[in-house]
């Protein structure tokens, strides 16, 4: 483990792979016996996620304060292309306290080291001001810098080898046509999908709602999937009603307007 010294506490980076992440946990659901936890795991350590890491920032009390979730850019679980990149996944903090202890820095400067110690052309992440994805600010302090845009997600980029072609964006709209009727997608990457699915399922069924639920597997199923936030999305008849994780109330407000009334 390493260790440095903020100003006002110390901070250790556990370094977390699919060997150990059992023992480390995921960070963003604490406890290890809510829906999703195990399949967030299973995900982890999938051969398909081959060089996935984790980062997560502790106090001196090894209490979780941030992570870091980067893997291979050819693996990326998000609608981009690039080639000899790391991606990340997602990164947080929870608390504004923590926020200014520079721990978000400090985890960019883990994935950096990662990437030189791999050989990488650089690092790319997709930002949003929009939610369920960190902005952009964070990483434009840092060096960082957009290469591509569309819709409410920009592409950024940390280029270490100007040699290898920016990253991109694939064309998620193009994909949304596909889907007829109601269509639910979504993938184990963010283990608050697992409750999301069951509520929305439970509702749709209460509704009358023919609701297909697609999984997505595999990166590639990802990288090509209908929406920008790549591991989720939900769709009617073509068009995307939202892309990110959703409550209960939330999806049924959303039936509300679609179809103009309660058919319970």
């Amino acid at each position: 483990m390493k260790k440095s010294k903020s100003a006002t506490t110390d901070i250790t980076i556990r370094q977390v792979t699919a060997a150990n992440v059992e023992e480390h946990g995921i960070y963003c659901i604490q406890n290890r016996k809510a829906p999703g936890y195990s399949a967030k795991i299973k995900w982890f350590q999938d051969k398909l996620n081959n060089g996935l890491q984790m980062r997560i920032a502790c106090d001196s009390n090894g209490k979780q304060l941030g992570f870091i979730e980067f893997i291979p850019s050819e693996l990326a679980w998000r609608p981009i292309r690039a080639k000899n990149f790391l991606f990340i996944q997602c990164i947080a903090l929870f608390g504004t306290k923590n926020k200014q202890l520079g721990i978000g820095s400090r985890l960019l400067e883990e994935c950096k080291s990662a990437a030189q110690s791999l050989e990488k052309s650089g690092i790319c992440v997709m930002t949003s001001d929009g939610p369920w994805m960190a902005g952009r600010s964070l990483f434009l302090r840092n060096g960082y810098h957009a290469v591509d845009q569309k819709d409410r997600f920009d592409l950024l980029t940390f280029t270490l080898d100007t040699s290898e072609d920016l990253p991109t964006f694939f064309d998620w709209s193009s994909e949304q046509r596909k889907y007829r009727g109601w269509n639910l997608i979504y993938s184990d990457q963010c283990p608050w999908h697992t409750k999301s699915i069951n509520d929305l399922k439970e509702s749709a069924d209460e509704w009358g709602i023919d609701l297909k639920i697609k999984k997505l597997t595999t990166p590639e199923e990802a990288q090509k999937a209908p929406s920008g936030f790549g591991t989720y999305a939900l769709i009617k008849d073509g068009k995307l009603l939202e892309d990110h994780y959703l409550s209960r109330t939330r999806f049924e407000n959303i039936l509300k307007k679609e179809l103009g009334t309660d058919p319970r």
